[in-house]
Formats: structure tokens, sequence, C-alpha cells
């Protein structure tokens, strides 16, 4: 069973910086596809950034391109997700996603079948 636990969300300033973590368990994630998403109240889930596990490539949401950075550790099974000059809007729950295969885009919430329960990050003005 997969298991997916994020930390590191909080409450910071505009223009402050939080590094949220995504401990992943229960497989060998050679070859998942892992993203990051957020919802924030009132709206609809949205993609941040995704990461393949095994060729490290990356891919952002324009909102967040030069901001933030998704990286993962292949010893800790951990994805990081590294955010620089947080905005207001970046307010949301942030959410940590995985799959086994890649299914035609990294962006969409139904091509993960693996879901964390979410780290609250709020980001004041």
């Amino acid at each position: 069973q997969v298991q997916l636990v994020e930390s590191g969300g909080g409450l910071v300033q505009a223009g402050g910086s939080l590094r949220l973590s995504c401990a992943a368990s229960g497989r060998t994630f050679s070859g998942y596809c892992m993203g990051w998403f957020r919802q924030a109240p009132g709206k609809e889930r949205e993609f941040v950034a995704a990461v393949t596990w095994s060729a490290g490539i990356t891919t952002y949401a324009d909102s967040v391109k030069g901001r933030f950075t998704i990286s993962r550790d292949n010893a800790k099974n951990t994805v990081y997700l590294q955010m620089r000059s947080l905005k207001p809007e970046d307010t949301a729950v942030y959410y940590c996603a995985a799959d086994q295969y890649y299914r035609g885009s990294l962006a969409y919430p139904k091509n993960y079948e693996y879901w964390g329960q979410g780290t609250q990050v709020t980001v004041s003005s």
C-alpha cells in the first residue's frame, strides 16, 4: 500500500520561503511520477509541479516557475517542493501525489492514483 505523508507547511510572510516534504512508502518508486498540487478554499485543485522519479524530469505551472523547485531524494524516498518568494495567492492546502504510470500529462489530478493528506501553506501579506 502506497503512503504519502506531507510535511513542512506553515505560516510565512510574503516574500518568504518554505520547503515541503513528501515521504513516500510502501513501494519501490523507481519509474513513478510524483506531483505537487494545491487547493485554495472554493477553488479546484491545481497543478504546481511534478517530477519523474527515475529520470528526474521536472515540469512546473506557469504561476510558480522561477520561484518553486521540485526535487527528489532516492535514498530517502522523499520528494521536496522548495518554495521561494511566496505570495498571498500561494495560500492553499498542498498535496503530494504519485502514480506508477505516465498517463500523457503530469498536470492533471486524475492521472495520479495515490494522494497524501495535505499540508496547509498560508502566506500573509
